[in-house]
C-alpha cells in the first residue's frame, strides 16, 4: 500500500530574507556552542542556547510552529555576541540566521506598546549624533550639579521602570566639550604609509570624543593621512542587530555614498560593533542590484584599528607604561571579527605594561548594542559576573575596544563600589605611550582632557623614556 505524501506545509516567515534553509541545515545540533552562549549559562534553557534558536528558525521555516510571542522572547533573549561562532565546529554562520530572524520578529509578531514605544525611543535618538548632543547639555548639567549622585542616593531610580533604571545607571560622564567635531583631514606626522578613513561613530563622538582624537594621533604618528569624512550617519549597526533590516540599509548606502568621495586606501573603525556590521555590507545590500557591489568593495576596505596597526612595523617610539591592566574582548571583535591577537601584540609593544588576561574571556560583558538597556536584569547579571573577573586580576585598569562595553563595565564596576578601576578603549594606551604621559597621568584621566589631534604633546612634558 502506498502512503500518501502529505504536502509541504508553507513557511511561517513571509518571503523577504527568510533564515536561509542551507545555513539553517549547517547546524549539526553537537552542543558545542552551549557552554559559549550567556543566556544559556545564565539560565541553562535549551531555547536560550543557539542550538535551541536555529531548532526553533527551522521549525518555522518548515511550518511546524507559528511567529508568537515565544518565538520573539527566544530571539529577543539572544544577545548576539556571536561566541556561539567561534565555538562551532560546523561553521554554523548564526549572525546572519539571528538577524535574519530579527527582521521577520520585527514585521509579523506584534509587540506591546510600551515596548515597541520604548524601541522607538531608543532608535530615534542612539543613532543621531546631533540629538544626542541636545540632550547632552541638560545631562551635563544633572551630572555636574550634584542631581544625579542625591538621585542615586535617594533610591528614586528603583522606583522608574528597570529600562529607564538601566538607562540612567549607564550614563557616561558628559564632556565639557560634548559639541567638539574632528577636522576633516589629520596629517601624517611621519613619512605617510597609506590615506584612511576613519569612522566616527554615533555615541563615539558625542560621548567618546577623547577616543577619536585618541584614533587619529596614533594613525597620524604611525605615518598616516586621516581622512574623516563629515555628515557621517551611523552605520546601522544597531538597527541590523535589532531587525531594523530597512533603516539599517538605508544609513548603509548613506554611509558608502560618503566614503566612495574620500578616495581612501581603507576606512579605520574602532568601534567593534559597527565594524561587524560595515564588514557585513555586502549581506545587507545582496538584493540591491545598484549597491551589491558597491556594497562588497567597501566591507573589503573596513579594517579595525587593531588591523590597520598590527599589519604594518609601529614608526613611533613607545614611552614605558608602568601599569597592570586587564584585558577584555569585545564580543563583536573576537568572534564576529575574529580579531583576538592584534589587540595583544599592540599592546605588547608598550614597555612596562603588564597585560593581564581574565576568566571567562569570550563570555559576553552584557553590554551587545542595546541589549543591556531592552534586557537590563541578564545584561546586569553579565555585567556583575565580568566585573568580578576583572577584579579578580588584581588590576589597575581595564582596557577593551567598544563604546559599549566600556559602558557596560564602568557601571558594572561601579555597582561592586570600584569607582576607581578606570576604563579605557585600547587605542588610548597606544596613544598615551606615544605621547610619553606618565602612569599617573592616565590615572588620573588627564588622556582624556586633550583633544588636540597633534600626536605628541609638547617636548618639556614628555617623561624621559629610559
Amino acid at each position: 500500500m502506498l502512503t500518501e505524501i502529505q504536502p509541504a506545509k508553507p513557511s511561517s516567515f513571509d518571503e523577504h530574507h527568510p533564515p536561509s534553509k542551507d545555513l539553517l541545515s549547517d547546524c549539526v545540533h553537537c552542543g558545542f556552542c552551549l557552554p559559549a552562549c550567556p543566556t544559556y549559562v545564565l539560565w541553562g534553557e535549551e531555547m536560550d542556547s543557539p542550538r535551541g534558536r536555529i531548532y526553533m528558525m527551522a521549525k518555522a521555516a518548515q511550518g511546524e510552529a507559528p511567529l508568537d510571542q515565544n518565538f520573539r522572547t527566544h530571539m529577543d533573549q539572544c544577545l548576539g555576541c556571536m561566541a556561539c561562532m567561534t565555538a562551532c565546529p560546523s561553521g554554523v554562520q548564526y549572525d546572519k540566521l539571528i538577524e535574519d530572524s530579527r527582521a521577520q520578529v520585527e514585521r509579523n509578531i506584534p509587540r506591546t506598546t510600551a515596548d515597541s514605544l520604548f524601541r522607538k525611543l531608543l532608535f530615534a535618538t542612539f543613532p543621531y549624533p546631533n540629538r544626542l548632543r541636545l540632550m547632552a547639555g541638560p545631562l551635563l548639567l544633572y551630572q555636574r550639579s550634584g542631581l544625579q549622585s542625591l538621585t542615586r542616593a535617594s533610591g528614586l531610580l528603583k522606583l522608574l521602570p528597570k529600562r529607564f533604571a538601566a538607562m540612567e545607571a549607564l550614563l557616561p560622564a558628559v564632556p565639557a566639550r560634548f559639541t567638539w567635531t574632528m577636522p576633516e583631514r589629520v596629517a601624517p606626522a611621519t613619512p605617510v604609509r597609506g590615506r584612511v578613513g576613519m569612522l566616527t561613530g554615533c555615541v563615539q563622538q558625542v560621548f567618546f570624543s577623547h577616543v577619536n582624537a585618541a584614533t587619529a594621533r596614533v594613525l597620524s604618528a604611525e605615518g598616516f593621512e586621516v581622512i574623516i569624512p563629515t555628515g557621517q550617519p551611523c552605520c546601522g549597526a544597531l538597527m541590523v542587530h535589532s531587525g531594523l533590516e530597512d533603516q539599517a540599509a538605508a544609513m548603509a548606502r548613506n554611509l558608502i555614498s560618503l566614503f566612495e568621495v574620500a578616495s581612501v586606501d581603507s576606512i579605520v573603525i574602532n568601534a567593534a560593533g559597527c565594524g561587524s556590521t560595515m564588514k557585513e555590507y555586502g549581506h545587507l545590500l545582496r538584493d540591491d542590484p545598484q549597491w551589491a557591489a558597491r556594497a562588497r568593495a567597501f566591507s573589503a576596505k573596513c579594517k579595525d584599528i587593531t588591523e590597520v596597526l598590527s599589519n604594518v612595523p609601529s614608526m613611533a617610539p613607545r614611552h614605558p607604561l608602568p601599569l597592570r591592566i586587564a584585558y577584555h574582548d569585545a564580543c563583536h571583535l573576537r568572534h564576529a571579527q575574529g580579531i583576538h591577537l592584534q589587540p595583544r601584540q599592540l599592546l605588547a609593544e608598550i614597555p612596562r605594561l603588564e597585560v593581564a588576561e581574565i576568566a571567562e574571556a569570550s563570555l559576553c560583558c552584557g553590554s551587545a548594542g542595546v541589549y543591556n538597556l531592552l534586557q537590563p536584569e541578564p545584561a546586569q547579571e553579565l555585567g556583575a559576573r565580568k566585573a568580578s573577573h576583572l577584579l579578580d586580576t588584581h588590576s589597575q585598569a581595564v582596557v577593551s575596544a567598544n563604546p559599549g562595553c566600556l559602558l557596560q563595565l564602568m557601571s558594572s564596576l561601579s555597582r561592586r563600589g570600584e569607582k576607581a578601576m578606570p576604563v579605557f578603549h585600547m587605542v588610548e594606551l597606544l596613544d598615551v605611550s606615544i605621547r610619553g604621559l606618565t602612569a599617573e597621568q592616565v590615572l588620573n584621566g588627564e588622556k582624556s582632557l586633550n583633544l588636540s589631534l597633534s600626536p605628541y604633546i609638547p617636548p618639556e612634558a614628555i617623561r624621559p623614556s629610559a
